[in-house]
């Protein structure tokens, strides 16, 4: 008979997410898009600096928590560079014009999950929207 004390470790940045947390994820990916369309909103009293590249912190923090639903057992970090790529993959994008997708872009839908316009800053602001959700899943 094996007498093995099982103790579990710490959670680090390497290990995968409970389905819980997983599914808590889908709800806080909602109420990111919820915050970033009232960050965005005009009666908020918001520097401009502030209120353009905070609403982008949100989409990218709801983009990291949506991967982290879609993706339960990826670990933080994974989430983290994934979102990052992918955020910044669709600001890359924005450099490319065609009709086809700037038809897209003109549509409200298009224009919140495309963007219209490349700005260098916003990667900044993507990044530290990622940032913050991994630090807040570490934490967690």
């Amino acid at each position: 008979m094996h007498n093995r004390l099982h103790i579990r470790p710490a959670r680090s940045y390497g290990t995968a997410r409970h389905r819980a947390v997983a599914n808590c994820n889908a709800g806080l990916a909602l109420a990111a898009v919820a915050a970033g369309l009232l960050w965005r909103a005009d009666f908020m009293p918001l520097p401009p600096w502030l209120s353009n590249n905070g609403g982008d912190a949100l989409w990218a923090l709801m983009v990291f928590l949506g991967f982290g639903f879609l993706l339960p057992r990826a670990s933080t970090l994974n989430l983290a560079l994934l979102a990052v790529a992918f955020s910044w993959g669709v600001e890359f994008s924005q450099l490319y014009h065609a009709p086809w997708i700037d038809a897209i872009r003109a549509t409200l839908p298009g224009r919140l999950v495309l963007g219209n316009c490349f700005n260098w800053p916003d990667l900044a602001a993507y990044a530290v929207g990622v940032s913050i959700g991994a630090l807040v899943e570490w934490r967690r």
